[in-house]
């Protein structure tokens, strides 16, 4: 019975630090645990580099607060934690990764796409995805026939992508068997002239933009079709913050604070989207 007992306290005990162990995770790491974090401390600043892409981080430019999204507000948590400001940091498509390795922030919170290329030079904190649709003409019969993004792949389907654009080596891969039109890129988020003129029968587009294209656009469908398109992973790629390799400390408490407000990052992205509509 004794040992019984001790069993128990024990697995009590256990089950105790257990539950302590994720909120101590999200501690800031001890002084001289992170150079990164002490440097923080010391300036009284997180610099953060940001570049507006929704709905991960939104710029307002009608007055109030200028920045918000799932980005903006990891990064709040952040300072919040560190007991310092937050100190935006304007940058550009080609400076959003390599002001980390010429040390201008601490992080890159514009939303970055995963890829090998990326993962060589910076480590990543991920919070959502993005990943594509495919739609056409609900007047179409050729595309709403198509239950799946699988059924689009036959001889009598055609397909339109951007020349040069992201899409186009995937459309390729994933639908060999159709028809392919490719098309000058006008500036547009997806072939949709192509799509409405009946030049094609279906193209792809990012499952964010297909949101408000498909509220100005009357007459779209879209594949897949649950929640809008918006629970894809056709050409699914992760999406996050970064920051500069070899800073270990830093990165496991960067991911362990995300993990904890992980579903109300999840929870503002829906919101942004929704505004999209």
């Amino acid at each position: 019975m004794r040992q019984l007992k001790h069993l128990l306290a024990g697995a009590a005990l256990l089950g105790g630090l257990l539950a302590v162990a994720p909120a101590m995770a999200q501690e800031p790491p001890a002084p001289g645990t992170s150079p990164r974090i002490d440097a923080i401390h010391k300036a009284g600043a997180l610099r953060v580099a940001v570049l507006a892409n929704a709905p991960w981080l939104v710029e307002s430019t009608t007055g109030g607060e200028q920045w918000s999204g799932p980005a903006w507000m990891l990064a709040e948590d952040y300072a919040k934690r560190l007991g310092v400001k937050l100190q935006p940091v304007l940058v550009s498509h080609e400076t959003k990764i390599p002001v980390l390795a010429s040390n201008q922030v601490d992080i890159s919170i514009t939303p970055l796409a995963e890829t090998p290329e990326r993962d060589a030079v910076v480590d990543f904190v991920l919070y959502s995805n993005t990943s594509v649709c495919m739609f056409g003409r609900a007047d179409n019969p050729r595309f709403t026939s198509a239950k799946t993004v699988d059924d689009l792949n036959r001889p009598d389907i055609t397909i339109a992508y951007f020349i040069g654009g992201a899409e186009e080596g995937w459309v390729k891969q994933r639908f060999p068997k159709a028809k392919f039109l490719g098309v000058a890129n006008s500036g547009a988020t997806a072939p949709l002239e192509d799509i409405m003129a009946k030049r094609a029968d279906a193209a792809p587009i990012n499952r964010i933009p297909y949101v408000p294209m498909s509220h100005k656009v009357k007459g779209l469908a879209v594949l897949p079709v649950a929640n809008n398109c918006q629970g894809s992973t056709e050409k699914a790629q992760p999406v996050g913050m970064a920051i500069d390799k070899n800073q270990p400390a830093f990165l496991t408490w960067l991911r362990a604070v995300e993990t904890a407000v992980h579903p109300k990052l999840e929870a503002a992205e829906q919101n942004v989207v929704e505004t999209m509509k």
